[in-house]
């Protein structure tokens, strides 16, 4: 399939953000062989999908991540926000979402820290040794220094960058790194960096695509082009060609 397309934080388009709803819905798709999630640490040290540091947006609590285990999390509302239909969707821990999508599709684990989470790399790694995934997956972080901690702890796993934005030494910083992906803000990407990143077998996601125009434009660029967007459907419609009757 040219240009995999990402669903980022699962189906996000259609059900709220980041829960087992909206990664339900990816899995539906059958042509959707990625979805994008989001990692934290919860008080008690247990991996859970949420994209804030704080809960105000997405739930019905306040206040940090950290300061809520990982039952007091499952506690809160994580859909009413989206639909009354999604009232009472839990904040999932890491291992629920692996649990529903071991065997059916791949996933790229954004980790979300600015350095507060001593030992997210180590718990994180260790569900995805125990599901046997250490292969199935991409760890992708804002934080250079998790992505360094991840590369000394396992040379299996892939790991990447995200970067919204272009520097001159961006892709000696990716080898240093040992980093084969990049996760990369769509605007940011030109003919000239897509041969520089090839040239440097870096694989490229951009983020994050919700129309089908947009899609197209990139899509034209390199088949081999990850499209991580909101809106599966759109990228359905402006990847794969439509069967003449």
């Amino acid at each position: 399939m040219r240009n995999p397309c990402v669903a980022h934080r699962g189906w996000s388009g259609r059900a709220p953000e980041n829960t087992l709803a909206a990664i339900s819905l990816a899995l539906e798709e059958k042509h959707l062989f990625w979805i994008e999630i989001d990692v934290q640490l919860s008080k008690d040290n247990i991996p859970v999908v949420i994209h804030d540091y704080t809960l105000s947006r997405t739930t019905n609590g306040m206040g940090e991540v950290k300061a809520y285990t990982a039952d007091q999390l499952q506690q809160l509302d994580a859909g009413e926000w989206y639909s009354d239909s999604y009232r009472g969707e839990p904040v999932p821990t890491l291992e629920q979402v692996l649990a529903l999508t071991c065997g059916r599709c791949r996933l790229n684990v954004e980790l979300k820290t600015d350095g507060r989470y001593p030992g997210l790399a180590h718990e994180v790694l260790k569900l995805l040794y125990q599901y046997g995934l250490q292969h199935d997956v991409v760890i992708t972080s804002f934080y250079k220094p998790i992505l360094q901690e991840v590369r000394a702890l396992s040379p299996d796993i892939s790991v990447g960058l995200i970067i919204d934005g272009w520097r001159d030494t961006l892709i000696d910083e990716l080898k240093e790194l040992r980093a084969d992906f990049l996760s990369l803000g769509y605007r940011q990407l030109n003919t000239e960096r897509l041969q520089a990143l090839r040239t440097a077998s870096i694989r490229t996601m951009l983020w994050t695509i919700n129309d089908v125009r947009t899609i197209k434009k990139y899509a034209a660029m390199d088949a081999e082009i990850m499209i991580c967007t909101n809106y599966p459907e759109k990228w359905r419609e402006a990847v794969i060609p439509k069967k003449k009757n």
